[in-house]
Formats: structure tokens, C-alpha cells, sequence
């Protein structure tokens, strides 16, 4: 493993659709069911891998209701996700009126 948090991750959260279950979370806590249909109908493997993987990381817990939802560290990376998104809104006008 590297002694680089930010390597650690990125290598995390560049899995794929491991930023999108972040980012639905946001709003709240979900079921398995409701995440994949936000997340265009993933796959329920790679569902469950991903949510694995950022349980283990601490980002995202399970409630005995079932739901899923963003740790307190989970919330905070959804917090730090905001100025990329308006950024990334941005870039996508900009990119619209070039086109």
C-alpha cells in the first residue's frame, strides 16, 4: 500500500460507479434497489462489491432498516464532491457552446 492517502483514494473512488453511490447517498439513505436504479441499473454484483468496498473503507454504513447511507467521513467526501460538481457544470456549458 502507498504512504499516499490521496493514491489510496483515488484508487477507491476511480472503481467504477463507486463516486455515483457516493453521490446518490447524498440525498440520503437507500436501499440496494433504489441505488441501482439510480445508478442507470448496474449490475447487483458490482452494486454490492462497491458498497464492500466503501464499507470497508468507512464511507457508507448499513442501518438495520437495510438502507444504506454515507458514514460521517462519507458525508464529508460528499461535501468535498460539491466544488467539482459545480466545476464539472461549468466545463459542460462551455463544452456545449464550443460544439
Amino acid at each position: 500500500m502507498t504512504s499516499r492517502p490521496l493514491t489510496v483514494a483515488m484508487d477507491l473512488l476511480g472503481r467504477r460507479w463507486a463516486l455515483r453511490i457516493v453521490w446518490e447517498l447524498k440525498g440520503g439513505p437507500l436501499r440496494a434497489i433504489e441505488l441501482q436504479r439510480r445508478c442507470d441499473q448496474m449490475s447487483l454484483s458490482v452494486l454490492y462489491q462497491r458498497l464492500r468496498d466503501l464499507t470497508d473503507a468507512g464511507l457508507v454504513t448499513q442501518g438495520d432498516d437495510g438502507r444504506y447511507e454515507l458514514t460521517r467521513w462519507g458525508s464529508s467526501l460528499g461535501e468535498a464532491l460539491d466544488p467539482i460538481d459545480a466545476w464539472s457544470r461549468r466545463w459542460a456549458r462551455t463544452a456545449a457552446a464550443r460544439a
